[in-house]
């Protein structure tokens, strides 16, 4: 319990101090919503009448305290170009990232743990060799490149999905992740390698430690010694880089989803930053920092429980 809450102590002052460089980042970069607000006909007094509407001609501080004092609320502010609130604007996107990233985050363990417990098992054979070199060619590809060209073959040379036909979650849950699997497995597919690369190496190196040699002797098949004795401490390693890789699966769907067109974070981020709508980019920023933080904090938990010895 007490590394529970060291670690979540740790995750909030974090927290804090994040919140606060994306607060001070969009205040102090050149330009003024209010100035594009009030167009190019705009007057000084119309400028400073909208600044002091939105509660920009309050020094940097207090309306820092301002915004934090609303989000303790559970207020997350107002749109400075919509005529919503920003978690009206949010609440619709943040979900569909979120399947997005972690249905991309399945897809990588249904492929990393077969293959990488396979390549072990049958080291130095072709079908190794294949999987070797095709990690390597898949993890120098971006998942961008891989969704463009995915896009273009499955979508118009194949026929086998209709770029742009989004399907929502409200209309058809099977349509809605049915669409979802093709840009999640682009996502996926050079977290996949990588892991399958680090679970074949450390299968590897536990493979020839005492405890293995020991359960070979007592008469132990191949596959039981692999599946029962070294998977469990080989996925040690595997479990972090999953854990940050989920992350960088939470990044890679907002790039991804414009080549897809899914309505995600991704157009409301490049709507609100080009608009200069900062509220929204900053609870945004917030949100996808605050399930980092998260991920990451289950990861080390899962870390300490497969090997309570270890102090993460």
């Amino acid at each position: 319990m007490k590394y529970v809450l060291k670690k979540t102590a740790s995750m909030l002052i974090t927290l804090l101090v994040v919140s606060f460089l994306v607060f001070a980042a969009f205040a102090l970069i050149p330009g003024d919503p209010a100035t594009r607000l009030a167009g190019m006909e705009g007057t000084p007094e119309q400028i400073e009448a909208i600044r002091a509407r939105l509660g920009l001609d309050a020094p940097l501080v207090v309306r820092y305290g301002r915004w934090i004092a609303g989000l303790l609320r559970g207020d997350l502010g107002s749109s400075y170009i919509y005529p919503d609130s920003v978690w009206s604007l949010l609440k619709g996107t943040v979900p569909v990232t979120a399947a997005l990233a972690l249905i991309a985050f399945f897809f990588t363990m249904l492929i990393a743990f077969p293959l990488g417990v396979y390549t072990a098992k049958y080291e130095n054979t072709i079908p190794d060799r294949i999987v070797t070199v095709l990690n390597q060619v898949i993890m120098a590809v971006p998942p961008f490149l891989t969704g463009v060209v995915f896009s273009a073959l499955f979508g118009m040379v194949l026929k086998w999905f209709t770029p742009g036909a989004y399907v929502p979650f409200s209309r058809s849950a099977s349509g809605f992740f049915a669409y979802l699997l093709l840009p999640a497995f682009c996502i996926a597919l050079p977290k996949a390698c990588m892991a399958t690369k680090m679970l074949r190496a450390s299968m590897l190196e536990e493979s020839v430690s005492d405890y293995a040699r020991t359960a070979y002797s007592r008469g132990n098949t191949v596959d039981g010694v692999m599946y029962r004795h070294l998977l469990k401490n080989a996925s040690l390693p595997v479990v972090t880089f999953l854990g940050m890789a989920l992350t960088d699966m939470l990044v890679g769907s907002i790039v991804v989803e414009k080549i897809f067109d899914i309505p995600g974070l991704s157009s409301i981020l490049i709507n609100s930053i080009s608009n200069r709508d900062y509220p929204v980019v900053q609870a945004a920023i917030l949100l996808i920092a605050i399930i980092i933080m998260v991920v990451n904090l289950a990861t080390d938990l899962l870390y300490r429980l497969l090997d309570p010895r270890i102090e993460t």
